[in-house]
């Protein structure tokens, strides 16, 4: 039995409550929408630039200045709300920490409320874990605490308002932000959230319309609340303005969410030949889409005085192996060098091991300064056919790259069966974005014809040999995800209905 007593407080019940009952038959509207322009999509249509908001994108308006302990991201480590990471990441020496409860969370019933202890420990600074070999506490210098949600699209199945799950989003905000503003405010910091997996500006009016109700019920001044938004799919990147204009007051920056704008350029568009992707070790943010993509969130940011945040460096050192260490070291060094370059004031790495390599090259270019939002970018134009052009993506479809594909899949399916989130696989932390890659590869590449279904369970046997026993619900969940006729949108749906927990 899960203690939910000292979390899901009357105070607490009555302000999930309300929230649920004022904003889900909105939120139930805008996930209509998103199903009405993926049939768009799949009728023939592309994305574009939005005409009815050209007003928007051509105004000449500014998000509002970060607060102090926001001003610098240089550096920002990602990882669940498990108390182990939560005390190792804000001690890292990152300048951010962005605690997940969505793509690195398994969100049983025990995570979820851990997670909300555990970070209302961490801004007391009371979070402390002992184990047989060592006792973790919080140094005298932490990372600043962003946090976040679920997206619009989930639900939290243990917590119903008129016999109906309420909103995950709305769970995990109202939650969060209720146990800690005092407390946070008396720290000198705030409620700083990071909004996952938008697809339009209008999604993003929604948040902003509960932020409101959220600090007008609590008394918290207009604005308290600040936002990030992952630009981690294909329609939002032609909306990233817009986006940061319906934020209003929240708005703080937008973060280039590499691997889910990969699975989305192919759950939107991967019934379309030309969309066709290589093997996923083969595209990276120098290919020429997402150079596109991750130059225009700089110049969009920049000129709206809102942070660029870069993308995940995935990398897990090893301590065993020095010379697959130095191949892997060195990568991430030239992945945050492209990025410094490109104008991005901050970038993400998965480990604490990954921080001082990442802040060598930041700090090699901010010197004093808390970001670059003097780089303007002024040469780079929103170009819709630059941001579509995956056809010039250069590489091979492999069967290297299926094994790959087939065997994070199911491995990661496993792991987050069994109650993790965030799982070392072949030397990469892997969360659920790039289980999405993973498994959508697979269907895409059966799709066009690239691998027959007969190649794909035989290669699924020979991974599962592997492994060995005990992959069987995860085999079943990859087979439903990755090699069903239609495409399914989001892998955790039908996992969250076998969850146990």
């Amino acid at each position: 039995m899960v203690a939910t007593d000292d979390v899901l407080t009357p105070v607490a019940v009555e302000f999930l409550e309300l929230l649920a009952r004022e904003f889900e038959a909105e939120r139930e509207e805008l996930l209509a929408a998103r199903d009405a322009r993926a049939l768009a999509l799949r009728a023939g249509g592309l994305p574009d630039f939005l005409a009815a908001s050209a007003g928007v994108r051509g105004g000449d308006w500014r998000v509002p200045v970060a607060p102090a302990d926001l001003a610098d991201r240089r550096v920002e480590i990602t990882g669940p709300t498990e108390r182990k990471m939560v005390i190792n990441a804000l001690n890292s020496g990152a300048r951010v920490f962005m605690a997940d409860f969505e793509d690195s969370n398994s969100p049983t019933w025990a995570n979820m409320l851990d997670g909300q202890r555990n970070l209302s420990d961490a801004i007391a600074r009371t979070i402390r874990l002992q184990t047989p070999e060592k006792v973790y506490v919080l140094g005298e210098r932490v990372a600043t605490l962003l946090v976040r949600p679920r997206g619009w699209h989930l639900v939290e199945r243990h917590f119903e308002v008129d016999g109906r799950p309420i909103s995950a989003s709305l769970f995990d905000f109202g939650l969060y932000l209720l146990r800690n503003h005092e407390a946070l405010a008396a720290a000198g910091s705030g409620p700083y959230l990071y909004l996952p997996k938008l697809e339009s500006h209008l999604e993003a009016r929604l948040w902003n319309r509960v932020f409101e109700r959220a600090q007008g019920l609590l008394g918290i001044p207009r604005g308290t609340i600040r936002a990030t938004v992952l630009i981690e799919t294909i329609l939002a990147a032609f909306e990233m303005d817009e986006i940061l204009f319906e934020l209003g007051p929240h708005a703080t920056g937008l973060n280039a969410g590499r691997w889910d704008y990969l699975f989305s350029v192919i759950k939107k568009l991967g019934h379309r030949p030309e969309f066709v992707l290589p093997d996923r070790a083969a595209v990276g943010m120098g290919v020429p889409f997402m150079r596109a993509y991750a130059e225009l969130l700089v110049a969009t940011c920049h000129r709206r005085g809102a942070h660029a945040i870069g993308g995940m460096a995935a990398f897990i050192p090893s301590r065993r192996d020095p010379a697959v260490n130095a191949v892997a070291l060195a990568k991430v060094r030239e992945d945050k060098e492209r990025e410094v370059s490109q104008g991005y004031d901050g970038t993400w790495v998965a480990h604490p091991d990954l921080v001082a390599v990442a802040l060598e090259v930041f700090d090699g270019v901010l010197g004093e300064r808390p970001n670059q939002l003097e780089v303007a970018r002024e040469d780079v134009k929103p170009d819709a056919a630059a941001l579509l052009n995956v056809a010039a993506t250069p590489g091979e479809v492999t069967l290297d790259g299926l094994r790959n594909n087939v065997s994070v899949a199911i491995q990661y399916i496993a792991a987050w069966l069994d109650g993790n989130g965030a799982v070392a696989i072949f030397n990469l932390m892997e969360d659920a974005a790039t289980s999405e890659i993973s498994r959508a590869q697979v269907w895409q590449w059966l799709r066009h014809g690239r691998f027959t279904r007969e190649q794909v369970a035989a290669v699924t046997e020979e991974e599962l040999a592997k492994l060995g026993a005990g992959y069987g619900p995860a085999r079943e969940l990859f087979d439903q995800v990755a090699t069903g006729e239609e495409f399914i949108e989001f892998l955790t749906l039908p996992a969250y209905d076998v969850l146990s927990g």
